[in-house]
């Protein structure tokens, strides 16, 4: 089996995990490509990706393009010489940069592809109520997610999963479908198959308008997108209690079917319980962030919150 350079290129904690597996399997990472440092939080302190911090914690080269067209930029990644690019969670490529290895560039997409292309697979697998997924290798093309497929791995979705158990799983199972991907073309052994023209499922970026909670949609359909936004970026909500309006967001939560007469987004509150009625019944939820406030616990917020009998959530 040849033993072949390898560019990764990939920014977030997905990535990273995948770079790792490569790095404690032996394989020879000649070069690492990330996003930009960005300035976040109140002091507007410049953090640096995942993927860059562990690849200078065991001396990887790191190189940060702003414009992945940039001459010099393109240069430097030549002189790599790189038998083979992989991407993971990046960002889309010019041809100059994907056509450059030898063996080509694949990427490694969280979705059975041609179902879900785009920039959010694991979260609308989830707020769709889809009970399988996987992960899929696929070499690059000039479009987005459409490439010749290499391998694919299925993965379950429970009822209860939520996007972050699922991610982590992902990241797993991707982590191995990318060492056999790069052994496939270490041996000349692989064959991809041409994405099927079927009407897929997207996957479109998530923003403030999509994730917000529209209470009167069905008990599933609450469910299922709560879940899906569970832990990050979470669903969200406003309280509207004596006349003061709070945004909410909603982490944890169970659902009960149950006939009632209750106003839809009426929140029903005990000395334990957060529920809010829906049709054909209620969302409990168990966690929950006030605006300025902690994430807390349902119990916990009801000891110190007093809510108004006629409080809704909209």
């Amino acid at each position: 089996m040849k033993d072949l350079r390898i560019v990764f290129m990939g920014t977030p904690d997905f990535a990273v995990t995948i770079l790792k597996h490569l790095v404690e399997n032996n394989y020879t990472i000649v070069g690492v490509i990330t996003a930009t440092d960005k300035p976040s939080g109140r002091g507007r302190k410049v953090n640096e990706s995942a993927v860059k911090k562990y690849a200078k914690s065991i001396n990887l080269p790191v190189l940060q393009p702003k414009n992945l067209k940039n001459k010099d930029f393109v240069d430097e990644l030549k002189s790599l010489q790189a038998d083979v690019q992989i991407v993971v969670a990046f960002r889309m490529l010019p041809k100059i940069v994907w056509q450059m290895p030898k063996y080509g560039t694949f990427n490694l997409h969280a979705s059975l592809l041609p179902q879900y292309r785009g920039a959010a697979p694991i979260h609308w697998a989830i707020i769709n109520g889809e009970t399988k997924t996987g992960v899929t290798t696929f070499f690059i093309d000039d479009k987005i997610d459409t490439g010749e497929i290499i391998l694919q791995d299925e993965i379950d979705i429970s009822e209860e999963e939520t996007v972050g158990s699922l991610h982590d799983r992902m990241m797993h199972t991707g982590a191995q479908l990318v060492s056999k991907t790069v052994d496939l073309i270490a041996t000349n052994k692989v064959t991809t198959i041409k994405q099927p023209e079927l009407e897929e499922k997207s996957a479109p970026k998530l923003n403030p308008e999509n994730t917000k909670i529209n209470w009167n949609d069905s008990l599933d359909h609450i469910y299922n997108k709560i879940r899906g936004l569970n832990p990050f970026p979470t669903a969200w909500t406003y309280i509207y209690n004596n006349n003061e309006k709070i945004l909410a967001k909603v982490y944890a939560i169970r659902k009960e079917k149950e006939d009632h007469r209750f106003e839809i987004g009426k929140l029903i509150t005990s000395k334990k319980e957060l529920k809010v009625a829906v049709q054909n019944g209620f969302i409990i939820i168990d966690e929950i962030k006030l605006s300025g406030k902690k994430k807390m616990d349902s119990k916990s917020l009801l000891n110190g919150f007093s809510f108004s009998k006629d409080v809704k959530m909209m």
